[in-house]
């Protein structure tokens, strides 16, 4: 479903300019994404909501286990992170990205597995989302 949602929007540039936002889930709906496409750039907010251990990235120690993870890029540039309100909850994602399909879309390139959630920019910054390990590189 996602690989063909990603296939519908390279080839078709109308479809581009009437939504350029949309959003999509791992499997679990343990992670929901947000990708915003534009002429200039394009972004990417990741939350993921449930975690078993605190954060690794110095910027998120102050995120508790009841607290969501946020994770934001543009399509160059470092990543930017910040806790979720306690009580977030998935918003229902438009799309689903199933386990092992890499989706490359707006300057970035996430991969979804059974591990967690991986993406990555041009500039080759990226994160990596699971319940057990949240970081950005």
């Amino acid at each position: 479903m996602f690989r063909s949602f990603l296939i519908f929007l390279f080839l078709s540039p109308a479809y581009a300019a009437q939504a350029d936002v949309w959003s999509f889930a791992t499997p679990s709906g343990n992670i929901e994404c947000w990708v915003g496409v534009d002429v200039g750039g394009s972004d990417i907010s990741c939350t993921i909501f449930n975690r078993s251990k605190p954060a690794s990235v110095p910027q998120l120690a102050s995120c508790s286990l009841n607290q969501g993870v946020t994770v934001m890029m543009q399509n160059r540039g470092s990543v930017s992170t910040n806790c979720a309100r306690p009580g977030d909850k998935p918003g229902g994602a438009q799309h689903v990205a199933d386990y092992g399909v890499t989706g490359t879309f707006g300057g970035f390139v996430c991969r979804p597995s059974t591990r967690g959630l991986e993406c990555q920019n041009e500039d080759g910054h990226g994160f990596f989302l699971s319940r057990a390990q949240q970081r950005v590189f």
